[in-house]
């Protein structure tokens, strides 16, 4: 889906032969979203301005430095005019930047799994509703699909731009879920979508046996899962790595920052460390082959 302004941009730009100055944002007040001034630099222009939003807590805002939001969604290919499904955003992390930034001329929908599970299912959705009431300006379009993790469906065949997950996948495997929820995935993107995907990254060589249970999964494994549901490997990025990360440890990746699962117990060591070391993927589903001519060569 694309926006009259973009495509009005992109035909001024094809014309000029070349891209439009950034625009300064030293003027503009904190938290305001700002257009664009060319097709060039909308995502980044936007996403700067979306990252400097008073609505982010400044503990939000620290972690910036581990899940390098802006490109991040840059290598997914987020537009600001796109349709965009995050699964599973638990209290909204990526929302404070995603429903912003889809506000005006794109759709944010937040998909978590139905709350009649777990306690920490209830008290995610009771969190991330609470953030959307609380500040309508930001989050007044963004809305919540609640999926059956069993069954999962994130809308209407075909509806979607980008499906967005975040340190998630691992959750699926545990739970037997992960075929099903990337199938669900495959079947609400447009043909040439994307499925960007960020997880804990295993050390290489390491098996599913070896590492089931500690938040890790090998690469290989989640690729396989998404071309098992019909994805193409679109590219990979380093964007998330951290050489730091051993991934030995006794909590597993809940040692790390920011869940700090063994308390006060070498803390120094494991925020010195920093959050895990993390796969980005990008996938997507591939454009239906053209229709076969039914017309028989002439021999």
């Amino acid at each position: 889906m694309k926006s009259p302004f973009v495509a009005g941009c992109c035909m001024a730009l094809m014309l000029a032969g070349m891209a439009g100055p950034v625009r300064a944002q030293q003027d503009q007040p904190q938290g305001e979203l700002v257009p664009p001034t060319s097709a060039s630099d909308f995502t980044a222009a936007q996403l700067d301005t979306v990252l400097a939003g008073a609505w982010r807590s400044a503990a939000d805002r620290a972690r910036d430095v581990y899940r390098h939001p802006k490109a991040t969604l840059q290598f997914f290919g987020v537009q600001p005019d796109q349709d965009v499904v995050e699964i599973d955003p638990a209290t909204g992390w990526y929302s404070e930047v995603l429903a912003p930034l889809l506000r005006d001329n794109g759709s944010y929908t937040a998909a978590e799994p139905l709350p009649s599970g777990s306690a920490e299912a209830k008290r995610d959705d009771a969190a991330l509703r609470a953030k959307f009431a609380a500040d309508p300006a930001v989050y007044g379009k963004a809305t919540i699909l609640q999926y059956d993790p069993q069954a999962p469906v994130f809308g209407k065949p075909g509806s979607a731009d980008a499906v967005l997950t975040f340190r998630n996948v691992h959750n699926w495997v545990q739970a037997g879920t992960a075929p099903a929820m990337f199938k669900g995935f495959f079947a609400v993107l447009r043909p040439g979508g994307v499925l960007g995907v960020v997880e804990h990254r295993a050390a290489a060589g390491a098996t599913l046996a070896a590492v089931k249970g500690s938040g890790y999964l090998p690469v290989a494994y989640v690729e396989k899962l998404a071309t098992a549901a019909g994805f193409k490997l679109d590219g990979s990025s380093e964007i998330n790595a951290n050489p730091k990360d051993t991934r030995n440890y006794a909590k597993g990746v809940w040692t790390l920052p920011p869940t700090l699962a063994l308390g006060v117990t070498d803390r120094a060591r494991y925020l010195a460390i920093g959050e895990s070391d993390r796969m980005t993927l990008r996938f997507v589903k591939p454009m239906p082959p053209a229709a076969a001519s039914s017309v028989s060569p002439v021999l």
